[in-house]
């Protein structure tokens, strides 16, 4: 190979080698802005985001999906909206996916639908998860029924026919 086909060929090949690098973060970019989509759309952050629903979605980022102390209280205990941002923190994808799909979780959240989201909704909703990072802390633990919860809680009561 002649000097001068050299010297045009390396900086082709670097810019072939940035260009995919750029291909590949711009998929990371769009999975990202995906999940952030479906977050909004699906009303993750009504629950899971304090004070989310009450200011019209008017919550910082930063502050969203870090859970909640603010319980759910009917027939099945009190529930609390966990901090999703700590929760996938120890899972991988394949965990996430299983849960999703196999783990009915307690009223009122609406585990139905994410068993029924497709497998790259979900993965978007993991990877942006991950990509705001851990934040906040444990939401508090399930109080049975019956038992009182040490923290304020909005009570859900059963419709009379």
């Amino acid at each position: 190979m002649k000097r001068s086909t050299l010297a045009l060929a390396i900086p082709l090949l670097l810019w072939g080698t940035v260009s995919a690098a750029a291909g590949t973060n711009s998929g990371a970019e769009e999975t990202i802005a995906r999940g952030r989509y479906l977050v909004t759309i699906a009303g993750c952050n009504d629950c899971h985001t304090p004070g989310y629903a009450e200011s019209a979605g008017k919550i910082p980022e930063a502050q969203w999906l870090t859970g909640s102390p603010v319980g759910f209280k009917g027939p099945w205990g009190v529930t609390y909206p966990s901090n999703l941002r700590l929760r996938v923190q120890a899972m991988n994808e394949e965990q996430w996916l299983y849960q999703a799909r196999n783990v009915p979780l307690r009223p009122p959240m609406p585990w139905f639908n994410l068993r029924d989201m497709s497998d790259t909704d979900l993965k978007a909703i993991y990877h942006y998860l991950r990509h705001l990072g851990p934040a906040g802390a444990a939401a508090p633990a399930y109080t049975p029924p019956g038992v009182a919860a040490a923290t304020p809680f909005i009570l859900f009561v059963p419709q009379q026919e």
